[in-house]
């Protein structure tokens, strides 16, 4: 009984979504959009000397870039079922690569934004694309699979970086270049992606999965867990430095402590992937959340305050990959809702900053780790709501 419910809610399709050569060419385009996001801030020192910008006009490059892709998320969302998932991915490597070459051959700022937007665009079809096959295309294991794929991420997130300190700011064009080159290889094995996969049992007649709570309630919750995981997310990687400096670290230690914590997040991942083969999403996410929660309380604690926020990077880790698995069994019937939650993901990195930085003007930089210990214990509230709500039947 308990196997035909679970075969109900997660069928896996008929023949493989991805080829092995497929599956490597998606984890080599997730290494590639996470360095694309991490690029445009080591970046900044060469865009302000070069364009004559302040730092405020600097930093619209990033939010071109997430702006781009929100839109590039909800485009290809109502585009993939009528193109097909091979156009909705080749499309979106070619705009992020035309994008990113743009981007390092702008004679002027304008032009530099306009190119950022476009990179935008391609990024958010590829994370909203790859994620949605992944979460579909390997049955049981698409939880696992799924925090694989978001590993990878976090990979070029660090690496990223790292390239632009070893060439140096100034060298930024050929990086951005290097990188647009390295998104054409990835068209050739779009051969290994199935063209349509069938959708979900639940979607396809109109049913529910969810027990006692509408599906707009509970979309409504899985958009704030998104959006509040990811303002905790973004507010540790943003103000953790600049907290540890106050409480007395030194600036060294303080930059270090925060590729600690960003390493973390991609350790995590791969951590929990054969976690997932034995313990549901549910339980995962429930654990991450109330982990989060009691580092961020530890980090309230001066000589506990590196390794607390490494501890968050930790438990923060499984928690987009996993609820994205968890929303495909939950509300199949729901034909956006991935979509939905990676736009309100994006849509939260944005908002942290000014929502976090009016709330550090008001009570001083060191009740930060207070200020995110309150935006984890929403996220466990809301996961401990949703426990409840997505009951299967």
């Amino acid at each position: 009984m308990i196997e035909e419910r679970v075969a109900r809610l997660s069928p896996a399709p008929p023949g493989p979504v991805f080829s092995p050569a497929a599956v490597v060419a998606s984890c080599v385009g997730f290494v590639l959009i996470g360095a694309l996001q991490a690029l445009y801030g080591p970046a900044i020192p060469a865009f302000r000397a070069e364009f004559g910008l302040s730092p405020s006009a600097a930093g619209l490059g990033l939010s071109a870039h997430f702006v781009g892709g929100v839109a590039g998320v909800l485009l290809f969302d109502r585009l993939h079922g009528r193109a097909g998932n091979r156009r909705v991915l080749g499309s979106s490597y070619l705009l992020m690569a035309v994008g990113a070459a743009g981007f390092a051959l702008a004679p002027d700022w304008p032009t530099a934004l306009a190119a950022a937007l476009l990179a935008g665009f391609g990024f958010g079809g590829i994370d909203y694309g790859l994620n949605q096959l992944f979460a579909v295309g390997f049955g049981h294991r698409s939880t696992a699979m799924l925090n694989i794929l978001n590993a990878h991420f976090g990979i070029g997130a660090v690496l990223g970086p790292a390239v632009i300190g070893a060439v140096g700011s100034e060298h930024y064009p050929a990086v951005f270049l290097a990188f647009a080159l390295a998104n054409l290889p990835l068209l050739l094995c779009l051969r290994g992606v199935r063209g349509h996969v069938p959708a979900p049992a639940g979607e396809e007649a109109g049913g529910g999965a969810v027990l006692g709570r509408s599906l707009g309630s509970v979309l409504a919750v899985f958009v704030a867990l998104y959006v509040l995981h990811v303002g905790v997310e973004a507010g540790v990687g943003g103000w953790e430095s600049t907290h540890l400096e106050t409480i007395g670290y030194g600036a060294g230690v303080a930059a270090t402590a925060t590729s600690v914590y960003w390493l973390m997040m991609t350790v995590g991942r791969f951590l929990v992937a054969p976690l997932a083969l034995r313990f549901s999403a549910q339980a995962i996410i429930t654990v991450s959340c109330a982990g989060m929660t009691v580092c961020l309380l530890a980090a309230t604690v001066p000589a506990l305050a590196p390794y607390a926020y490494a501890g968050v990077g930790l438990f923060i880790a499984p928690v987009f990959p996993t609820g994205l698995s968890w929303l495909h069994r939950a509300a199949p019937q729901a034909r956006r809702a991935g979509a939905l939650v990676i736009a309100a993901s994006m849509v939260g990195g944005v908002a942290a900053g000014p929502a976090l930085g009016k709330a550090i003007e008001w009570s001083g930089i060191r009740a930060v780790p207070l200020l995110l210990c309150g935006v984890s214990a929403l996220c466990l509230a809301a996961t401990l709501w949703l426990v409840r709500g997505t009951r299967s039947r």
